[in-house]
């Protein structure tokens, strides 16, 4: 008790020292263990959300590229499909099609363009406001609405993907009409909207002035003006109309529901060609790849945070050596109290135990903070 008593006296008044050993002593516990946690959180979230989205149809490429796009949501971007390619799926009579466009974002968060068909299909549900139903509408997840503090009537505008995307491209105001519940999926920093506001966005669709106007005397002639709105109003939004073929209108990929197995082998197969523009993609075999290639990469970084820990504990045991080389006059003025050997031993090693004790604890509530927060953690680190 008296080596306790003493080890933490010394303890308290090298503060500086001993809280910097403490602070590394608990990266050196809780990284390992941090790393694990987010690593195992990630390959749930990833390997989750891809089991349950069954089929992803896109353009012919990387298939990693076009599931995390299509899936979760990310900047990896894949060559886009038309409207054509939704429309086979539904004319096959063998699954539910759900296009999304994700070409557009807004404060650092994806705009979403897809159908009411998506909210079902992914079991999301509006917590506040109401579900969105007219051109320039929109529904916020609840990471981005609390990010942003946007609720029902507040207003977001679209921005290209980066600056060289600029071609036919209109900032366009979205009325935010409700806030879905929180998830704990990239569904939660997204924002939501019908795809044909999308397409207006990109310039495929848009609305006119009036084109006749009358003077003072009653008398209707002709304006010839045309103008690019920025926002959809109830005045304006009977004037928006499409150009071009419907078919051709553009999607980066289409959710793809087959009502049960046999539609979805029957789908697979014919995709398979590699002469077709279009590939059938199933999310659990690709990212179930992925995983696998990340906890290849992982075993290599846990040998190495092995090598910089054994690395730090050298450092943290030459630090002490030298601090009890410097406390040489302090033992000496012990021996010559009475302390004997096996008593200074006792001191350094409480000394050590404290340290540990308090290094596992902070590490502890380090652990602790991460795992209640995992969730949270991997979602963000998905949206990067």
């Amino acid at each position: 008790m008296n080596a306790l008593f003493l080890a933490f006296a010394h303890l308290r008044w090298t503060w500086a020292r001993s809280l910097l050993l403490v602070v590394v002593g608990a990266l050196i516990l809780s990284v390992p263990l941090v790393t694990q946690v987010l690593l195992r959180g990630s390959e749930e979230a990833l390997t989750r959300r891809a089991e349950v989205t069954p089929l992803v149809l896109g353009a012919r490429g990387s298939q990693l590229d076009l599931v995390m796009s299509a899936v979760y949501f990310s900047q990896d971007r894949a060559q886009p499909v038309t409207r054509g390619a939704e429309d086979a799926v539904w004319d096959s009579g063998l699954a539910l099609p759900i296009p999304l466009h994700t070409a557009f974002q807004t404060n650092d968060a994806r705009i979403v363009g897809t159908s009411l068909d998506y909210f079902d299909f992914r079991g999301l549900q509006v917590a506040e406001g109401r579900q969105m139903a007219l051109l320039g509408e929109a529904v916020l997840g609840a990471q981005v609405a609390e990010r942003l503090g946007l609720g029902p009537g507040d207003t977001v505008v679209s921005s290209p993907e980066n600056l060289f995307d600029l071609d036919g491209v209109y900032p366009l105001e979205l009325k935010i009409t409700g806030v879905l519940a929180a998830t704990g999926t990239p569904d939660d920093e997204a924002v939501f909207t019908d795809v044909k506001t999308t397409w207006i966005i990109a310039g495929i669709g848009h609305g006119h002035d009036d084109v006749v106007t009358p003077d003072d005397a009653g008398n209707v002639t002709a304006n010839a003006a045309i103008t690019q709105f920025q926002r959809i109003t109830p005045e304006n939004i009977d004037s928006f109309h499409f150009h071009g073929a419907a078919d051709d209108y553009p999607l980066s990929a289409v959710l793809v529901a087959p009502y049960d197995t046999r539609s979805g082998t029957i789908l697979r197969g014919r995709y398979l060609d590699p002469e077709n523009p279009l590939q059938m993609t199933v999310p659990a075999e690709v990212v179930a790849g992925l995983v696998d290639r990340i906890f290849r990469i992982a075993a290599l970084l846990d040998a190495v945070t092995l090598v910089i820990g054994i690395a730090a504990l050298g450092a943290i045991g030459l630090s002490l050596f030298l601090a009890w080389s410097l406390r040489a006059p302090e033992v000496e003025t012990a021996r010559r109290l009475g302390a004997g050997r096996f008593m200074i031993l006792r001191l350094a090693f409480a000394e050590i135990a404290l340290l540990l004790i308090l290094s596992a604890g902070l590490a502890t509530g380090l652990v602790t903070v991460v795992t209640m927060n995992g969730d949270s953690l991997v979602a963000w680190i998905l949206a990067l």
